[in-house]
């Protein structure tokens, strides 16, 4: 595909779970320079008591992407990420069955229970190393094999997301290593699907797919694809397809050993290492390790994030208070500190509803004050997500035997400059905010290191690192933070 100006441009989708992008990048004068060419909203739709996402809807708008992004000089490959854990499933014919299953939706709902019936809960994690969340693809596909088992006869594969929309681009059928890790049927020693697991709970293991490293050209355009769109077949690469691990590739350090929180709807607060670290400690810890560029090995703690703030300010729209990120954090500002906490994971903040309400609830069932203004619930969320980060912060530490300075804290929660500083305060280290555009910079340099453009991670981290700007925060009130955490750890599980 052309390229105006000779410089190779790369074409990377971002799906986030309530809005996607399609953002061009290329390389110009040693920094990445990018350019947002589509955005649309991602909204679940309920079925018959199912939440579905609008996997149809999906590829429409990816198509849309490409052909504005033609109109922009064009590109020469197409990489996508998405969150973890979602599926869709094709038959023998090539065809998807249904619209994928959103992670929030019920049907997990017990299965963990079930899945330990059949093989034990230390077992499990042995094998894969990964925290355990009722969305896991392993607790979703279980309830298939109870309640819809023929939907899994009449499957020929399940693709992840990202590797969904690339077999809808290139016809070709993989399964991207960052995703697979996102499983709970993933090996993480061996880095294959886990036949104990597969037998044990009845998943017919004949629907994986062959599992290739991150960065892999997976094929071109299909030429229906090229013709219906008026583009040429350009190459589509299995990037770090978990929006995660692509946040974590521009982390903008030259250090071996760091710890980051990418910070969207979801904390992911975590480590890079060469390998695994399972045992009993990281069990106890109930840390997860994924699959990361290059094999590599992310230890993560999945925290609640922005979701709480987010859904409040959904509550208080419905309620006719509309307030902007920019005023909710003014208000938090003028509320007192320290006056109440909540377990940003307590299950009830899990779904969507009157989270402010839930969480009065939880102040009042704890013996706290009671937020009772927007200020509060705000400083609220804001102060028990930082101190929650110093919990994961100690944990991952025990689990390593490192120890880390500093604190990267990239994606686009880090707008919130309350909640830069609250996480400095609470853990008494320094905190470097950014990139905010963390998930599309790591897409673009996984697509131009498959191309050789860019030589490995470690000059991906440099040249990233010189094309955003990065913001520092001190630790202040370090003794108040002290204080308040001895008391905030009396309200988690």
């Amino acid at each position: 595909m052309s390229v105006s100006e000779n410089k190779k441009q790369v074409l990377a989708f971002d799906f986030g779970g309530g809005s996607g992008r399609a953002i061009l990048g290329r390389l110009e004068d040693g920094k990445i320079r990018m350019e947002e060419v589509h955005r649309f909203s991602n909204d679940p739709v309920m079925l018959n008591g199912t939440m579905y996402w609008d996997t149809l809807r999906h590829l429409f708008e990816i198509k849309q992407g490409i052909v504005k992004a033609k109109q922009k000089g064009g590109f020469e490959s197409i990489g996508i990420d998405t969150w973890g854990v979602d599926f869709g499933l094709i038959d023998e014919h090539g065809d998807l069955l249904e619209s994928a299953v959103h992670y929030r939706d019920d049907r997990t709902v017990g299965m963990q229970e079930e899945v330990f019936k059949a093989i034990p809960r230390e077992e499990v994690y042995n094998l894969t190393g990964l925290q355990f969340e009722n969305f896991n693809t392993i607790f979703q596909l279980y309830a298939l094999v109870q309640k819809r088992p023929w939907i899994l006869e009449k499957a020929d594969k399940l693709l992840l997301l990202p590797d969904l929309f690339n077999y809808f681009l290139t016809g070709e059928k993989r399964a991207e290593y960052t995703m697979a890790a996102t499983t709970q049927l993933l090996d993480a020693g061996k880095k294959e699907w886990s036949d104990r697991i597969l037998e044990a709970l009845r998943i017919p293991k004949r629907i994986f797919p062959e599992i290739i490293p991150s960065g892999t050209v997976v094929g071109n355009l299909k030429p229906d694809v090229c013709e219906e769109l008026g583009v040429e077949p350009a190459k589509v690469i299995a990037i770090t397809g978990h929006d995660t691990q692509s946040a974590v590739v521009s982390v903008p350090t030259q250090e071996k050993e760091f710890i980051f929180i990418s910070c969207g709807t979801w904390s992911l607060f975590g480590t890079e290492l060469s390998g695994p670290v399972i045992g009993e400690k990281s069990m106890a810890c109930d840390v997860s390790n994924e699959g990361g560029y290059g094999n590599t090995t992310t230890l993560l703690k999945n925290i609640i994030g922005l979701w709480l703030a987010q859904e409040s300010r959904r509550q208080w729209i419905r309620e006719g208070r509309e307030y902007s990120f920019g005023e909710l954090e003014e208000m938090a500002l003028g509320a007192e500190p320290f006056q109440s906490f909540i377990d940003p994971d307590a299950p009830e903040f899990v779904p969507a509803g009157n989270i402010p309400e839930r969480i009065r609830e939880f102040c009042r069932r704890t013996g706290q004050k009671v937020p009772e203004t927007v200020g509060e619930i705000m400083c609220c969320i804001n102060q028990s997500l930082a101190l929650k980060y110093r919990y994961a912060l100690e944990q991952i530490e025990s689990c390593t035997g490192r120890h880390y300075p500093v604190i990267h804290m990239i994606g686009g929660g880090i707008q919130s400059k309350l909640l830069c500083r609250m996480a400095a305060g609470a853990n008494g280290r320094k905190v470097i905010a950014g990139p905010v555009e963390a998930t599309a910079l790591g897409n673009i340099a996984v697509q131009m290191m498959a191309m050789g453009e860019i030589k490995d991670v470690k000059e991906a981290r440099r040249i990233i690192a010189e094309s955003e700007t990065t913001y520092e925060y001190l630790p202040q009130d370090v003794e108040k933070w002290d204080a308040a955490y001895e008391k905030f750890k009396t309200y988690i599980h």
